[in-house]
């Protein structure tokens, strides 16, 4: 994974990335260059660090590495915060309701949800319906589609969770599946309709980068209960119309 990746860079003196030239000792363990100036022995295997011995196959990966990974150099206190907010670290499976632990880069997310959620279905096109089934099925539940359009994935998501004394709250959200920048760019509009009543929300999509969870804590969704719920639905299903437009620059 690339997270594992990322740590065979660790230089074990200071934790920077080791950049070429790479240097070894006569083991193969690395050290970077500004660590190597002040040592005369491998502080891993306490072997000599002479004559100077690189790692070709290391800078080649590193060289590939470099092109999509971060260029922010930090010290190595500020890197786990970092790390935590950073594009470039592994996403997450975004599908809620699951205890799927892969981890990959942005490209493969797509290519992941289709092979190991098959069960997800896609819809293209700017504004779709998206038809949640059995509304009234016990404890917490989630439903989940994904819509295309303007060449991106978005995936919606409606969770309903149990709180206190049986009471219902359902929580509707879209995700794009692409960074926090490319977010920006768009716009989207849940509206749930009835013969007398409608229910719109509009909000910016969240990255999926952050998680279902998160747009939930910081309120950043269409948030009704198990009665508006029922206002709506018809016999046990809801249909929430979904429409993604971009910003305007």
């Amino acid at each position: 994974q690339q997270q594992e990746l990322t740590s065979l860079f660790e230089c074990p003196i200071c934790f920077d990335y080791v950049l070429p030239p790479i240097l070894q000792c006569q083991a193969g363990h690395l050290v970077c260059k500004q660590c190597r100036q002040q040592l005369s022995l491998c502080p891993t295997c306490r072997g000599s660090l002479t004559p100077n011995i690189r790692n070709l196959a290391m800078e080649k990966v590193a060289s590939a590495y470099a092109t999509t990974g971060c260029s922010l150099t930090l010290h190595h206190t500020e890197k786990p915060k970092h790390e935590a907010i950073c594009e470039y670290r592994p996403y997450s499976c975004p599908c809620p309701g699951t205890s799927c632990d892969w981890e990959g880069s942005l490209e493969a997310v797509m290519s992941h949800l289709m092979h190991a959620h098959k069960s997800i279905t896609t819809l293209q096109g700017e504004d779709i319906i998206f038809l949640a089934t059995d509304i009234n099925l016990p404890g917490a539940v989630d439903w989940v589609m994904m819509q295309s359009c303007f060449g991106h994935h978005f995936m919606l998501v409606l969770k309903k969770q149990e709180k206190c004394e049986g009471h219902q709250q359902f929580f509707a959200t879209v995700l794009l599946i692409g960074t926090r920048k490319q977010a920006e760019n768009f716009q989207y509009r849940l509206e749930l309709h009835g013969s007398c009543h409608r229910l719109t929300w509009e909000a910016s999509p969240c990255s999926i980068h952050d998680s279902v969870s998160v747009a939930i804590r910081n309120s950043n969704c269409l948030v009704f209960d198990a009665a508006t719920a029922h206002l709506f639905a018809d016999n046990g299903n809801l249909g929430i119309n979904v429409t993604i437009s971009m910003c305007c620059p």
